[in-house]
């Protein structure tokens, strides 16, 4: 018995060690654990400044739109920042089209002030034939500070707008497809001019449509009133609390909801006495007439004597 265990156990390692060894795993096979950084587009787009939808830095929108709409985007920059504004507007079918189409790309700074362009086409025209138009807009470099009577980009939210200018009536409403890609060069460090800080951002990024719940806004921390000062990451702006509106002794004679019926009273007051007294300063005052002499009591009333004139002789 046990001559025949010692011989089974002799064959079993001898067939273990004839076996191929098994393939090892091949590095491809296993999931690839580095993230690829690129953000989901965005595909959606408001039709106003305030319902603009927002765009996170490396982040690109693509949007199914309609011939005729008005599109908004809003953007931040930082100082020391040059950005471009790549859009690509992919036309209706040509078979669908009545003439050829013009669309306009705007970029507008937080305060609404439309900024100039350097480079790239902002207007481009497109007839029956052409199958898609490109657009760019390329910003002048974002300043850390500015005049206050300048229009000079400054760091905060951006707008972007794009509209057609000039297309037939009867193509209003057909469907075309945009891509907004946005690129920034630059950083804090290539800001200028300098010796000049500013206060807080034009207009601080923030959601579109989005309402702020009561008691959000937490008061800073001291480790984020610290970071705050320093250098922001490129392509986002330091966000800057609303300032509380000063209040003065003339205040409240602008407000309330009947605030309007005392200016008018008031003022139909006012009015009917200037009135009045215009009138009395510009009247003509009324002229005195001549009184003759009363006779005295019992006498003939004396009357003074007819003198003859040039009308007398042609009396009968």
């Amino acid at each position: 018995m046990m001559r025949t265990t010692a011989a089974g156990a002799l064959a079993l390692g001898a067939v273990l060690l004839a076996a191929p060894a098994a393939p090892a795993a091949s590095p491809s096979a296993a999931p690839s654990s580095s993230p690829s950084g690129a953000k989901a587009p965005v595909t959606t787009a408001g039709t106003t400044f305030l319902t603009a939808s927002t765009l996170a830095p490396g982040q690109d929108a693509s949007v199914a739109a309609s011939t005729g709409d008005y599109l908004y985007w809003a953007f931040a920059a930082s100082e020391g920042q040059t950005d471009t504004v790549r859009v690509t507007v992919a036309l209706p079918p040509s078979a669908d089209r009545h003439g050829a189409q013009t669309w306009s790309v705007e970029v507008f700074d937080g305060l609404r002030r439309r900024q100039a362009c350097t480079a790239g086409p902002q207007n481009a025209t497109g007839d029956t034939a052409a199958a898609s138009l490109a657009l760019s807009c390329t910003l002048r470099q974002v300043r850390s500070w500015a005049e206050p009577w300048s229009g000079d980009p400054l760091p905060g939210s951006y707008y972007l707008r794009l509209s057609v200018s000039d297309v037939p009536q009867a193509d209003l409403g057909l469907a075309a497809q945009v891509t907004v890609h946005i690129d920034a060069k630059g950083g804090a460090d290539d800001a200028q001019p300098e010796g000049g800080a500013l206060k807080a951002p034009l207009v601080p990024p923030v959601n579109a449509g989005s309402t702020a719940a009561p008691g959000a806004a937490a008061a800073p921390s001291a480790s984020a009133s610290a970071s705050s000062s320093a250098s922001p990451a490129p392509g986002t702006a330091k966000v800057a609390a609303p300032a509380e509106p000063e209040s003065h002794w003339y205040s409240d004679l602008f407000s309330g909801w009947n605030t309007r019926w005392f200016w008018t009273v008031g003022g139909g007051v006012l009015a009917a006495l200037a009135g009045v007294w215009g009138f009395t300063l510009t009247r003509h005052p009324r002229g005195h007439r001549a009184v003759r002499p009363i006779p005295a009591q019992g006498g003939p009333q004396q009357f003074p004597a007819h003198q003859p004139g040039p009308q007398d002789r042609y009396r009968d």
